[in-house]
């Protein structure tokens, strides 16, 4: 009775794992569970880019990549970014919502879909996916929806130690490397703050993590670089694409206030979504994915009431 006791918990163990994507999910192969008829999609969500150049270096070489990685899965893609979609449209370049996408794919008859997005964090933007998806759950047998780049600690560990090679070279001295993220209101912001802390205690001090509209601010990294008494600064957008905050509010606003402050500044125009490593770390989340299923609280709670009742 003993063996048997340890041994479903050793189960139930390996059922809920504790991945990569930071715990909450449960072993599960999607493909192997489909039966006769049924099809499988994979729809790559993005924010979007009304920028031709940096859209063919991010959002088309990450689809081109999953493409190759999956040929399984019929590939797809959709913008969160209505006002991208919007401004494209006037160009004759239809791209359609994650909603919209995902109908689509009903109509044509795919019954498990996985979704996978290039957002950076968990915050409004995900949130408004996991919003679209909730909503035709029903009308498919399953769907499972990937996590952004930063999710797990593992995630930032990675993210940070592909930053720090790439930009070390502009960390020395008094050269800063600052890494300017988006950001939110909401406390999803605070991911921000994480992969500062993890850079510096992995010992490259001479990195800093700013946000356009959260936490770390402008003033936050300005205050860091007089401390520090910096005298060069490095900008990199912490965006998947380089697009109108890379080249407006970086390239413009940000690098013009640092000069009247008396830094010199440079600009780096890479957007995340261009570095390999980086595509690398979704290819993993959407590899995951296919054979672990997120697990919800209510189903957390449950196990706990029955393996306590034992």
């Amino acid at each position: 009775m003993k063996k048997a006791l340890v041994l479903f918990l050793l189960l139930q163990t390996a059922l809920f794992c504790q991945a990569h994507e930071g715990g909450g999910f449960a072993v599960s192969d999607l493909l192997a569970g489909m039966g006769r008829g049924d099809k499988a999609a994979l729809l790559m969500v993005h924010f979007g880019t009304t920028y031709d150049d940096t859209r063919t270096l991010t959002i088309e070489a990450i689809n081109r990549k999953a493409r190759e990685a999956f040929p399984q899965l019929t590939l797809r893609e959709a913008y969160t970014s209505r006002i991208v979609i919007r401004r494209l449209r006037t160009r004759g370049v239809e791209k359609q919502t994650p909603l919209e996408a995902l109908l689509s794919l009903r109509g044509e008859g795919y019954t498990h879909v996985i979704v996978q997005s290039t957002h950076i964090i968990e915050g409004v933007e995900m949130e408004s996916l996991r919003k679209d998806v909730e909503a035709v759950a029903p009308f498919f047998k399953e769907i499972r929806v990937g996590t952004p780049l930063l999710y797990s600690v593992e995630d930032t560990e990675k993210v940070a130690d592909i930053l720090a090679v790439r930009h070390g070279g502009a960390a020395t001295g008094r050269n800063h490397v600052v890494l300017v993220g988006h950001g939110t209101y909401t406390p999803a912001t605070a991911i921000y703050s994480q992969l500062d802390y993890m850079l510096k205690t992995a010992g490259h001090e001479r990195f800093h993590v700013a946000t356009i509209e959260g936490y770390p601010s402008y003033e936050t990294v300005l205050a860091r670089l007089k401390a520090a008494r910096a005298k060069e600064v490095t900008l990199v957008p912490f965006m998947f694409v380089a697009g109108d905050h890379a080249r407006n509010d970086i390239a413009g606003e940000w690098k013009e206030a640092l000069e009247k402050e008396r830094f010199g500044v440079r600009v780096c125009t890479e957007g995340l979504g261009e570095i390999a490593e980086v595509q690398d770390i979704f290819i993993g989340h959407i590899r995951f994915l296919l054979t672990h299923r997120m697990v919800d609280i209510q189903e957390k709670k449950a196990r706990y009431a029955a393996e306590s009742d034992k």
